[in-house]
C-alpha cells in the first residue's frame, strides 16, 4: 500500500470513528443506552469473528491466557468504556465527549506507571497536568451553561471548586469511559499470547456486548423499550457495520503497516471529525473554551509521547521512508 493510500486510510478511520459519536447522539433518543451499545458490538463482533475465521488460522481463544486477554479486553475496552460513554452522551454532545475521550493516552501512561512500574519523568508529570487542565476547560466549572462571555472572561470565571458542587455527570461518566479504556489497554499488555489481533477483537466485542446487555438489564433496561424508527435503525447499522466492523478492518490494516504508536494518533483526529460532523448533521458547535481544553489535552499527549513522536517524525523524514 502506497504512502498516499495509507494517509487516506488513516484519515478515513479517524473520520469514521469520529462520526460514531454523532451516530450515538442520533440513536440515543430511541434506545436504552446500554442495550444500544450492546447491540452495536453484537453486530460488529459477529462480523469480525467471521473475518477472523476466514483470514486467520485461529478464530477462537484457547487456554487460560487467551481467554483472559479476550475477557479483559471485552470487560474494559468494550464493555466498561462504552457503558460509561453511552451513559455520558445522554448529558454531553458527541463532540465534547470525543474531546474528553481523547484524554485516554494520557491516562494510559498514568496506569502504566501504577501497574507496569513505568518511570515517571518531569515531562510525564507535565503531560498529566495538561490533560487534567484540558478536562477542566471542557467541564467549565463555575460557568453557566449557554454563557456567551468572551474567552478571556470565561477563563477568569472558571472555578475549580465548582467541579464537586456542580452537575458534572456527563463529564464524569465520559472521563470514566476514557479511564476504563486506558486501564484495559495497560492490563492487556500484561497478558502474553499468540492469538491473532482479529480474533482477540472479535471475542472482546462479543464478551463486551454480553456484559453491556446484561448490565443494561440489571439497570431495568429492556429491548422492548426500543423505538424502531428509520433513524434508530440507520444509527445502529452504521455503528455496528460501518464504524464497528468496517472501521476495525481498516484499523487492522493500518496496525500491520504503521504500528500501534502511529495508529494511536487517530485518537486526536476523532474529536476534530466529531466536531465538524456534529455541526453539519446536528447544528452543534463547541465553544472556544472547549477547543482550548482539547489543545491542552493534545499538549499533554505530546509531553508524554514525545519520544515516540520524535521517532515517527525521524522515520518519516528519512530516505528509507519514501
Amino acid at each position: 500500500m502506497s504512502q498516499r493510500l495509507l494517509a487516506a486510510a488513516f484519515v478515513a478511520l479517524g473520520t469514521l470513528w469520529g462520526s460514531s459519536f454523532v451516530a450515538i447522539d442520533l440513536g440515543l433518543p430511541y434506545f436504552p443506552p446500554l442495550q444500544f451499545a450492546g447491540l452495536r458490538f453484537l453486530i460488529a463482533g459477529v462480523v469480525i469473528l467471521g473475518y477472523a475465521w476466514w483470514t486467520t488460522p485461529r478464530w477462537r481463544p484457547r487456554g487460560r491466557n487467551e481467554w483472559a486477554l479476550a475477557g479483559v479486553a471485552g470487560a474494559l475496552l468494550i464493555g466498561g468504556h462504552h457503558a460509561f460513554l453511552y451513559l455520558g452522551q445522554q448529558y454531553l454532545s458527541g463532540a465534547v465527549a470525543a474531546i474528553v475521550v481523547s484524554l485516554g493516552p494520557v491516562l494510559t501512561a498514568l496506569f502504566a506507571v501504577a501497574i507496569l512500574d513505568a518511570h515517571l519523568s518531569t515531562m510525564d508529570g507535565l503531560g498529566f497536568a495538561f490533560g487534567l487542565l484540558g478536562v477542566m476547560l471542557v467541564a467549565q466549572p463555575g460557568i453557566a451553561e449557554g454563557s456567551t462571555l468572551p474567552l478571556g472572561d470565561r477563563l477568569a470565571a472558571l472555578d475549580p471548586g465548582a467541579l464537586l458542587a456542580g452537575d458534572m455527570t456527563g463529564i464524569a461518566l465520559v472521563f470514566l469511559a476514557a479511564a476504563a479504556f486506558a486501564l484495559g489497554g495497560v492490563l492487556t499488555r500484561t497478558i502474553e499470547t499468540t492469538l491473532p489481533m482479529r480474533t482477540v477483537q472479535a471475542w472482546a466485542m462479543l464478551i463486551g456486548a454480553a456484559l453491556l446487555m446484561l448490565t443494561g438489564g440489571l439497570r431495568g433496561e429492556s429491548l422492548a423499550a426500543i423505538r424502531w424508527t428509520p433513524t434508530a435503525g440507520l444509527s445502529l447499522v452504521y455503528l455496528g457495520l460501518i464504524t464497528g466492523a468496517g472501521a476495525f478492518l481498516i484499523y487492522f490494516t493500518l496496525l500491520d503497516r504503521l504500528g500501534p504508536a502511529q495508529v494511536n494518533l487517530i485518537g486526536y483526529l476523532e474529536p476534530a471529525a466529531a466536531t465538524v460532523l456534529s455541526w453539519l448533521v446536528l447544528g452543534q458547535l463547541i465553544d472556544s473554551l472547549t477547543a482550548l481544553g482539547f489543545a491542552a489535552i493534545v499538549a499533554g499527549f505530546v509531553c508524554i509521547q514525545r519520544r515516540s513522536l520524535v521517532t515517527l517524525l525521524t522515520r518519516r523524514s528519512s530516505p528509507a521512508a519514501d
